[in-house]
């Protein structure tokens, strides 16, 4: 089997799991995460559940194009893009009055975090989807990201419905950056 058909039959299973409503534990463009279709208010309560975190502490959405994107945002600062094309760092950038995805996503101040990827899995499984896929680090609240898959807490590893089968002796990269952009504006780097 080449690297693309083993990407391909992961993507197969990781879709039919998120299709049924399930989560799924998956390589990104930075550390390992636990994932589900962001219009899917049941699922993305699951991964709070897994994950013992509050609603309250909202997570992030992958998205594969600027047609995904668009359809989660109305308006998307130009600055976002400027940043896309120049910055070699996998970046999240919380924009304001996200819509069409599940409202347990969504912040209490009515932003959403987002980020593009190229990672070829994340890219396929979002093609096959047609739809934003929540993407969140894989431990426990208040416990340290895994930089490999090997540090992962079996109480993640047991909880979700799939494990991508892809990439598990890869030490991961850090988690991205994170910068707040107002439609009005404005610019706060959250985390470098």
């Amino acid at each position: 089997m080449t690297e693309k058909d083993i990407i391909n039959k992961e993507v197969h299973n990781a879709f039919e799991a998120i299709k049924a409503g399930g989560i799924i534990l998956y390589p990104t463009d930075t550390v390992w995460g636990i994932g589900c279709d962001a219009t899917n208010p049941d699922a993305v309560k699951k991964i709070y559940d897994l994950k013992m975190r509050a609603e309250s502490k909202s997570m992030i959405v992958l998205v594969n194009s600027d047609r995904l994107l668009y359809q989660i945002f109305n308006e998307i600062p130009e600055t976002a893009f400027q940043i896309m094309d120049l910055t070699e760092k996998p970046t999240t950038f919380v924009l304001d009055k996200p819509r069409n995805v599940s409202p347990n996503l969504i912040a209490p101040d009515n932003t959403l975090g987002v980020r593009m990827v190229t990672e070829p899995f994340c890219y396929k499984l979002m093609e096959r989807m047609k739809k934003p896929l929540v993407s969140t680090s894989a431990n426990i609240s208040g416990q340290p990201t895994p930089s490999s898959f090997k540090e992962i807490d079996h109480h993640i590893l047991d909880g979700v419905d799939y494990i991508v089968n892809l990439h598990h002796d890869k030490i991961a990269a850090k988690p991205s950056a994170i910068i707040k952009l107002g439609n009005d504006m404005t610019v706060k780097v959250i985390r470098p």
